[in-house]
C-alpha cells in the first residue's frame, strides 16, 4: 500500500473514531437543548396568553360594560319613570364571553396554533364555569400541587398520552378580586352567564386561591425531531469538513513528502543500477526532507568519487 493511501486510511480511522465520540456526546446535548427550546417557546406562549388576559381585563371589559345594549320598551319606560322620580337608574349588567379573560386567552391561542399546531393550551380549573375547562385527573394533580406548595411557581415534566409522551409546562392561576364579580355566588353573577352555564359550577371562589393552572403540553416527539434534524446537519457538516481536510492534507503531504521521497527513491533505484550520471536532488528549506536530500546528494558524490578512484586504479 502506498504511503499516501496509508496516511488517508489512518486519517479516516482516527477521524471516524473522533466523529463517533463527538456524535455520542453531541446527540445528548442537542436533545437537552431542543427540550429547553421547546419549553422556552411554551413559556413565551403562556406569557402571551397571560398578557391577553390582562388586556381583556383592563381594556376590553370596561369597554363592553359601557356598550350596554338598548333596553326593552318596558324597561325603557321604567327607566323614564325612575328619572322623573329623581332616582338613578341601575345599569343592567350584560355578560359577553369576549370579556372573559380565559375565553380571550383560549381564543387567541387557537389562532396561534395555526402556526404552531403541536402546542396545546388549556386553563384547567377544578371548579370552572365552562365545563370544557374542567381539569382532567393529571391536570387536577398539578393544581393540587400548586395549592400544596405556595412557593411553586412553575411546573415542568413529562406525562404519558395515548399518542406518546408529552412535555408539560404549567403555572398556577389565582383568583383576583375582579374574578369574584362573576364567580362569587350565582346571585351576584350576570344572569346571562348563569343562564348559559348554569348555577352549579364556577362559584364560591376565594380571592388569592389557586383555582386553575395554565398548562401548555407539547409532544416529546417535537424536540426529538428538532434534535434529530440538528444532529443530521451537524454530522453532514463534520463529514464535509473531514473530507475537505483530508483532501487538503493529501495535497500538502504529496507536495512536501510524497513527491520528494518518490524522486529520491527513483534516483536511488537508478544509482543502484549503475547510472551515476543522474542529477542531484534539489534541496529547499531545512526540514527533514531537505536534510535527507542533502545527505543523499553527498552519498551520491562520494559514491561517484569512489567508483572513479577504483576505475583509475
Amino acid at each position: 500500500m502506498r504511503l499516501l493511501a496509508k496516511f488517508s486510511l489512518i486519517f479516516l480511522v482516527v477521524f471516524g473514531l473522533g466523529l463517533g465520540a463527538s456524535a455520542w456526546l453531541f446527540y445528548g446535548l442537542l436533545q437537552r437543548n431542543a427540550r429547553q427550546q421547546v419549553l422556552h417557546q411554551a413559556q413565551i406562549m403562556m406569557e402571551t396568553a397571560l398578557a391577553m388576559r390582562n388586556y381583556t381585563t383592563e381594556q376590553v371589559r370596561p369597554v363592553i360594560a359601557e356598550l350596554t345594549p338598548a333596553r326593552s320598551q318596558r324597561a325603557g319606560n321604567q327607566a323614564l319613570l325612575d328619572m322623573c322620580a329623581g332616582l338613578q337608574p341601575e345599569p343592567r349588567r350584560v355578560f359577553r364571553p369576549q370579556g372573559v379573560p380565559a375565553f380571550a386567552a383560549t381564543e387567541m391561542f387557537g389562532y396561534l396554533r395555526k402556526r404552531y399546531p403541536d402546542y396545546l393550551y388549556k386553563e384547567a380549573a377544578l371548579n370552572p364555569t365552562n365545563p370544557s375547562n374542567r381539569a382532567l385527573d393529571w391536570e387536577e394533580d398539578i393544581i393540587k400541587a400548586f395549592r400544596g406548595q405556595p412557593d411553586l411557581a412553575v411546573f415542568d415534566g413529562e406525562r404519558a398520552t395515548p399518542v406518546g409522551r408529552a412535555l408539560v409546562l404549567a403555572r398556577p392561576m389565582r383568583a383576583a378580586r375582579s374574578c369574584l364579580d362573576c364567580h362569587d355566588t350565582p346571585a351576584s353573577a350576570p344572569p346571562e352567564m348563569v343562564q348559559r352555564y348554569g348555577a352549579s359550577n364556577g362559584y364560591g371562589w376565594r380571592e388569592g386561591e389557586v383555582i386553575a393552572a395554565q398548562i401548555v403540553s407539547v409532544p416529546v416527539s417535537l424536540p426529538v425531531k428538532m434534535a434529530d434534524q440538528a444532529f443530521r446537519q451537524l454530522l453532514v457538516s463534520l463529514v464535509a469538513v473531514g473530507l475537505v481536510t483530508l483532501l487538503v492534507l493529501d495535497l500538502v503531504l504529496y507536495a512536501t513528502v510524497i513527491r520528494p521521497v518518490s524522486r529520491l527513491a527513483g534516483q536511488a533505484d537508478l544509482i543502484s543500477k549503475g547510472q551515476m550520471d543522474v542529477e542531484e536532488l534539489p534541496v529547499r528549506g531545512k526540514d527533514e526532507i531537505a536534510v535527507l536530500a542533502s545527505a543523499f546528494n553527498r552519498m551520491h558524490r562520494s559514491l561517484s568519487a569512489a567508483l572513479k578512484m577504483l576505475d583509475s586504479e
